[in-house]
């Protein structure tokens, strides 16, 4: 059986910027600086080093003005670095052969409402030298029952699944998902992260941004946190987690927050539905010392941490 990667160069030839079976990166920024303002002032990205490879799901979070749309429009030719370089398959990202291999759902983007979803589909895929089959890719989006809708027809998260297909029907070898679950349903919502997962799986190359950090947690191979043009983490979810987050302490206690937040190594203390929970970077002082203070402690529970709260101490230090 052929993998995603052989028919992806078989797709797109050997010779054109860089296979995706060599390893390489699918896109790069190399010390990119990227300033707006009349003088400079603003500075979006500050001599950022990041790059995306393929079959891999790289959620890029942070908050806002962090620099995450900056870096995607740089790497789609949508916008041009003040200094330093961005890459598409090894050449100017604006190279309409290097174009033709992403694809890009972003939240900006707008399409006529007068077209069917069918005659979108068939207009976005003459783009592309060797699209995906329209069947297909109305199947992967969950479209065909819609197919003959009229776009301005469509509820949003109707209108977002068929975004969605118009990313994916050139087959690209590199995606950009800019929240692409916004209005869905949980149904939805979980099918389509099925679909981001079979085309990681075969050996497309995924830049999801979200808000929805348990997203992010459930796709991505990989968390690049972002914060004022910088990378702040640039690993698995779970070694985000290990590195930022900690520890969290679930228990029943008759001492209160001011005590909780005194114990040796506590972070942050939350009380919820009658149970205290804390956040440490270890657990075991914590809990000897909830142990020591209160001989009524009940429910005691130690879990790890989420990439929510990871990403909330990487942010709020920074």
């Amino acid at each position: 059986m052929e993998t995603g990667n052989n028919v992806m160069a078989e797709r797109h030839g050997a010779t054109r910027g860089v296979r995706a079976d060599e390893g390489w990166p699918a896109a790069e920024l190399r010390g990119v600086t990227k300033r707006f303002g009349r003088n400079g002032e603003v500075v979006a990205l500050d001599a950022l080093d990041l790059a995306f490879f393929p079959g891999q799901v790289t959620a890029l979070l942070g908050p806002n003005g962090a620099g995450k749309t900056t870096a995607v429009r740089l790497l789609l030719g949508l916008a041009w670095p003040t200094s330093g370089v961005a890459r598409l398959f090894g050449t100017d990202p604006r190279d309409p052969a290097a174009r033709q291999r992403r694809g890009a759902m972003l939240q900006t983007g707008k399409v006529p409402e007068t077209l069917t979803v069918r005659e979108h589909v068939k207009l976005f895929s003459s783009y592309y030298p060797a699209p995906r089959p329209e069947p297909e890719t109305l199947a992967v989006a969950g479209l065909e029952q819609l197919a003959d809708r009229r776009f301005g027809e469509l509820s949003g998260g109707e209108r977002q699944r068929v975004l969605f297909a118009l990313a994916i029907c050139g087959a690209p070898e590199l995606l950009f998902l800019d929240e692409p679950t916004v209005g869905l349903d949980v149904e939805t919502r979980r099918a389509l992260w099925g679909q981001i997962r079979r085309l990681s799986s075969e050996g497309v190359g995924i830049v999801l941004t979200t808000h929805y950090l348990e997203e992010a947690d459930a796709l991505a191979d990989r968390v690049v946190v972002l914060h004022r043009g910088r990378v702040l983490a640039d690993d698995t979810p779970s070694g985000v987690k290990r590195r930022a987050a900690g520890r969290r302490v679930r228990c029943f206690t008759r001492l209160d927050e001011r005590e909780l937040s005194a114990l040796p190594g506590v972070r942050s203390v939350a009380l919820k539905q009658g149970a205290a929970e804390l956040l440490a970077e270890n657990a075991d002082p914590v809990v000897r010392a909830l142990l020591a203070a209160d001989p009524h402690l009940s429910g005691l529970e130690v879990t790890s941490a989420g990439l929510e709260e990871a990403f909330l101490a990487l942010t709020q230090v920074a």
